[in-house]
């Protein structure tokens, strides 16, 4: 599969990319009104971080405890009562005189079950493509992050100065429901993947068997960590520049966008698998200038060519899939989404206690430069144990293979 038109031919991707873009246009939304209102409350760099990404902290609970249901849930229920879950607790985010500890509970536990979340969207487009489609259908549904990222940003920077923050949270709410409302009527009845309870028990015997493989966990933390220090840059956007912090994010989702372009759909397989280490130091490297207090037009080129990196995510989630056995596609794909997001809850906290102590821009330079040692340090390992050759064949101790239509191929 190497065209749009074939991708968007194929039953059942289209109302999952809908359905994905609407969860993503509603976290956009909701998110920078959110971090915009608790910065308001407290003037803490810190709290307004951990109000944006706080979620992603919280996916750790999730990964050791409820992981397994990835591959054990209906996935169009799943996915439609998840949007309902997040609508209805943005909705109440918005309540006038909540305290700030009640706001973050509401986080942690929208962040326990967004750990679920992203195995399911990814398993299930993992069965409803053939193989050799997913890099390219996960690419679109990045580019639809980005779109949703750069009109969420931008619409949710205008609408929380316009309006209010708790204003904007409750469209960011009816946001979500209609993500729900999308995935029940547009998706089809479909049976787990795995068979058997989700269980806490369960989630943790896989995952070790995930984790006990080398290649895996060159492919996890290779992404994990700098992608988590990275984001950690970004969180800090609100307390740099308050007034252009929408600006500095619609940027960012332009670079993705472009990045998603090129290694999904411009780049051949032989290409992409020795992309993944320069595309990880692209990453963080422009984040550097920022030590400098750098005016507005420059960051905004920085940010942007930075997040041309993020493309190196299905670069390695490619690898991931030829090392994994269909059967546990979903928890494989689940617990890299979720430990990205734990990392990237990490990376903010880490950029704003520096933040705290020192500036917004040295957080932000402190958070590029661990990202660029720690990319050096794991490079040897993605190049020596390479997960797919240069024909295009899974490399892995387990045979592993792909998933479509809930058999195995």
């Amino acid at each position: 599969m190497r065209t749009y038109r074939e991708l968007v031919r194929t039953p059942e991707f289209t109302p999952l990319f809908f359905a994905y873009s609407g969860q993503i246009a509603a976290q956009t939304v909701s998110g920078l009104a959110l971090s915009t209102l608790i910065y308001t409350a407290t003037g803490s760099p810190l709290l307004s971080t951990l109000a944006m990404f706080g979620p992603s902290l919280a996916q750790v609970i999730g990964a050791t405890t409820l992981l397994s249901g990835a591959d054990r849930l209906p996935p169009r229920a799943a996915l439609t009562g998840m949007s309902l879950i997040f609508g209805l607790s943005t909705a109440v985010q918005a309540i006038p005189g909540l305290p700030v500890w009640a706001v973050f509970a509401i986080l942690l536990g929208q962040g326990v079950i967004a750990a679920v979340g992203g195995g399911v969207s990814f398993g299930l487009l993992n069965e409803i493509l053939p193989s050799d489609g997913y890099v390219l259908g996960s690419s679109v549904l990045s580019m639809a992050m980005g779109l949703m990222q750069i009109c969420g940003y931008a619409v949710g920077g205008v609408l929380t100065t316009a309006l209010s923050p708790r204003d904007t949270l409750l469209i960011g709410a009816a946001l979500y429901l209609a993500a729900s409302f999308v995935a029940l009527a547009g998706l089809s009845r479909r049976p787990p993947r795995a068979l058997g309870r989700a269980s806490a028990t369960e989630t943790w015997r896989n995952n070790v068997r995930l984790w006990s493989s080398k290649s895996r966990r060159f492919v996890y933390l290779s992404f994990w960590l700098p992608c988590g220090l990275v984001v950690g840059c970004e969180s800090l956007y609100v307390a740099y520049a308050p007034r252009h912090a929408g600006l500095l994010f619609a940027s960012g989702a332009f670079g993705m966008l472009v990045g998603d372009i090129l290694t999904g759909r411009l780049l051949p397989q032989r290409y992409r698998e020795r992309l993944g280490v320069p595309l990880l130091l692209l990453l963080a490297a422009p984040y550097l200038i920022f030590a400098l207090h750098p005016a507005l037009p420059l960051a905004l080129l920085a940010v942007m060519f930075a997040t041309v990196g993020y493309s190196a995510n299905w670069v390695l989630q490619e690898r991931l899939l030829s090392l994994t056995p269909g059967e546990l596609s979903g928890q494989a794909l689940g617990l890299y989404t979720s430990g990205m997001r734990t990392m990237q809850g990490l990376g903010a906290a880490l950029a704003g206690a520096v933040a705290e102590f020192s500036s917004p821009s040295t957080g932000i330079a402190v958070n590029a430069a661990l990202a660029i040692m720690i990319t050096l340090v794991l490079m040897p390992g993605l190049r020596s144990d390479r997960g797919i050759d240069r024909a295009g064949r899974a490399v892995a101790p387990e045979q592993p293979h792909l998933t479509t239509g809930g058999e195995t191929t």
